[in-house]
């Protein structure tokens, strides 16, 4: 998530001088005699009255993060406004909050924006640990998510990447340059949609929607770190920015729920999608209400659009630059294949492209930061004392390139997963771009599926090479801020037909 930004320090100054009167007033108060069974609290680098350590944060804040943690350890803290803040930043230290303190970490912070989008935290991703996620959770899981639903959308995957492939090779045609970040987000949009929605939403003013959508999820609100100077966002506009984005996606969802309605009226046997699914569960246990259902909704096209679409246009970026990797998976895909598409039957024996990807996602996770845990009790942790209530950021980013986990960390080598480094998503915690224990993401089979099958079509069918005289070593890679990270500026290449096509 981006932080902090300019508009937002200007209306933090405005409230210094009431802050720092009742920061004078709390410094004065007696204290109480501290606990001599106590043990110290991680490191932390020293703050600002008021703002704490956000001045150190910025708006890369995995860089700048990763950049703090080689100095202070793994394991440190940070106070963003009123709000402690542990950061994570190695391996061992990510397996002792994920895997053996799980169950302490397992809660999600509060988030103004975040409640009102998602319903007051009625989506699997923002819920609180208790019962109505573990529910939640189950049914996604087990009706949404598992390899039998997962593999019956296959002819949805397939379908999509072809019409991708069509629509490249009618530029090329035209000798026109792909932007291949639009292109690449309008793959996973539709296929999100079709699974999720049973059909394309193709209009801008749906497109628009789901981008503010996904923005404001990333978006920084002060109101969740000092929460009495919630009146600076109605100030500037965010509030009503929110709540015109929450009300505009509710009513959609009320039109594709009654759509669904009246469909299962009058096509009873038509192919079922996520929709026509908890519609059923609700129908049949009466345990899911409305509002359970659009967040859920909600979620698959956070996780399914946005960061799908991330990993393969990063994946396009390291390809582009390191044209050695590009002509090797070339030569993998091409050598396996029977037919000038290929299908998700063809894909299994594709070592190297799924090492390329798991590379990509070392070297550039969709959420660096993953999505925020919080403290659910006070616990001892690598010989600190982390208190209840206690945000936590696990700086999957900086774990990905720790020296200390991986050799020459820097450099992108996808043969290094064709040697079992870092093989298992969310076991070795050196590699956790899903995350791990009982909040991992559930959707990583379907995720990779999109992945897989866009990725082998696009290096299979054409060649690929930067416009113009563009240089390989010369093409950037800066990021946007945000919850998911993308490319700064659109990745602009061109495509040749490959020359050996295969007819049948």
């Amino acid at each position: 998530m981006s932080f902090i930004d300019s508009s937002s320090m200007v209306y933090i100054l405005v409230g210094l001088t009431l802050l720092l009167l009742f920061t004078l007033i709390q410094v004065l108060l007696p204290s109480s005699k501290p606990d001599t069974n106590t043990l110290p609290p991680p490191p932390s680098p020293p703050r600002l009255p008021i703002i704490g350590n956000f001045h150190q944060v910025g708006s890369s804040p995995h860089r700048s993060l990763a950049a703090l943690s080689s100095q202070y350890g793994p394991l440190m803290l940070l106070h963003l406004g009123q709000k402690k803040a542990l950061i994570v930043s190695s391996a061992h230290a990510a397996a002792q909050v994920l895997k053996t303190h799980d169950l302490a970490f397992c809660d999600r912070p509060k988030s103004v924006i975040t409640a009102k989008l998602m319903y007051n935290y009625k989506d699997v991703a923002s819920a609180p640990y208790g019962e109505f996620w573990r529910q939640i959770r189950s049914l996604c899981v087990l009706q949404l998510l598992s390899a039998k639903r997962v593999q019956s959308f296959r002819s949805v995957r397939e379908e999509e990447t072809y019409n991708m492939m069509e629509r490249i090779g009618q530029s090329c045609l035209k000798s026109e340059p792909i932007d291949l970040s639009e292109t690449l987000m309008g793959l996973t949009n539709n296929v999100v949609c079709r699974v999720a929605l049973g059909r394309k939403y193709n209009d801008r003013s749906f497109k628009n929607l789901l981008s503010k959508f996904i923005v404001f999820l990333g978006r920084f609100n002060l109101a969740d770190f000092v929460p009495w100077l919630n009146w600076i966002h109605k100030l500037d506009g965010l509030d009503a920015e929110v709540d015109r984005t929450a009300k505009d996606l509710d009513e959609f969802l009320d039109q594709v729920i009654e759509d669904h309605r009246m469909d299962e009226e009058t096509e009873p046997k038509r192919e079922r999608d996520f929709v026509d699914v908890l519609l059923g569960v609700q129908k049949e246990t009466q345990s899911l209400d409305m509002d359970s259902i659009k967040g859920i909704i909600l979620d698959m096209f956070a996780a399914g659009t946005d960061t799908t679409s991330s990993v393969l246009e990063w994946v396009m970026t390291e390809l582009l630059r390191h044209p050695e990797v590009m002509s090797k998976l070339q030569d993998e895909v091409r050598r396996q294949r029977k037919h000038d598409f290929l299908k998700e039957e063809d894909l299994t024996n594709l070592e190297y492209l799924k090492a390329v990807i798991k590379e990509t996602l070392r070297l550039h996770p969709s959420v660096p930061l993953l999505v925020p845990h919080e403290a659910r009790q006070a616990v001892r942790l690598m010989g600190c004392d982390v208190a209840a209530g206690t945000r936590v950021f696990i700086n999957a980013w900086a774990i990905g390139r720790d020296p200390a986990s991986w050799e020459e960390p820097e450099r992108f080598l996808p043969e290094r997963f064709l040697k079992s480094e870092g093989e298992s998503v969310g076991q070795d915690y050196r590699f956790i771009p899903f995350g791990a224990g009982r909040r991992g993401c559930p959707g990583i089979a379907f995720a990779m599926a999109v992945d897989e099958i866009a990725l082998a079509n696009l290096v299979n069918k054409f060649n690929w090479r930067l416009p113009g005289d563009g240089r390989c070593e010369d093409l950037d890679v800066d990021e946007t801020s945000g919850l998911t990270i993308h490319r700064k500026h659109p990745l602009i290449a061109v495509a040749t037909p490959e020359a050996h096509s295969i007819s049948g």
